[in-house]
């Protein structure tokens, strides 16, 4: 089974602290943010991961090699900047079968089983959602789904603290997910697919969650995720 992880971004949140280190190799509890990632990857069954490089793509060929953590890896670098569809429909020249995995090279997780995510995932769908339990959703986007885990919409940051499911930047794709691709190269995933797909479904999960893309919350990773 493969996966891709987005890890092409430039990374401007972060300032000097990415302008030579890919946030994907940034060191947290004494490994990168790869080797969290792969870790859980692994366990589902991924045996080989397509990095949807672009920034620092020499330094992550350097560093990562063609063999990372035990799991096979091949790259799909952007010559300009994509956006998040762009980036994944690029590397999807290399994904000889689906389901396949998608995620934010930025997130990490623990306590969690993606062997659970990939159980629920069913034919009909063109997709599977992570969603994340959060106490309060004024630094993320919320997902809002019916009874059955069908999204039925995403909302934008709240301006009010209050618990609610944000997106956990990990998808799981069938293969229909390419026919809502707009035909241009450079699109968001999140503003231009996802809104428009009526077969995309949520997995809810409480978990250990962060976004490391702002320096205070990779400072908390920092503190509080270890192996």
């Amino acid at each position: 089974m493969q996966a891709i992880i987005l890890c092409g971004g430039l990374s401007t949140r972060l300032g000097k602290t990415t302008e030579q280190v890919p946030k994907v190799l940034l060191k947290i509890g004494g490994r990168t943010v790869l080797e969290w990632q792969l870790e859980l990857l692994s366990e589902a069954g991924v045996n080989e991961v397509i990095l949807a490089s672009g920034h620092l793509h020499d330094v992550l060929i350097q560093h990562v090699g063609d063999k990372y953590a035990g799991v096979n890896i091949i790259y799909a670098k952007e010559e300009k900047p994509l956006g998040t569809g762009g980036a994944i429909q690029n590397a999807f020249r290399f994904v000889g079968d689906f389901p396949v995995f998608v995620l934010h090279g930025d997130i990490l997780l623990r306590n969690i089983s993606f062997t659970n995510m990939l159980a629920k995932l069913r034919p009909e769908m063109d997709g599977l959602l992570l969603g994340i339990s959060v106490p309060d959703l004024t630094s993320y986007g919320e997902i809002i789904a019916d009874a059955d885990g069908r999204i039925i919409e995403f909302r934008e940051k709240q301006q009010v603290a209050r618990a609610g499911c944000a997106n956990g930047a990990v998808f799981l794709f069938n293969r229909s997910i390419i026919n809502s691709f707009p035909k241009n190269d450079v699109f968001s995933i999140e503003r231009d697919v996802f809104p428009n797909l009526f077969h995309l479904y949520v997995h809810k999960v409480e978990t250990d969650w962060i976004d490391i893309g702002v320096p205070e919350r990779l400072e908390y990773a920092r503190q509080y995720f270890t192996s």
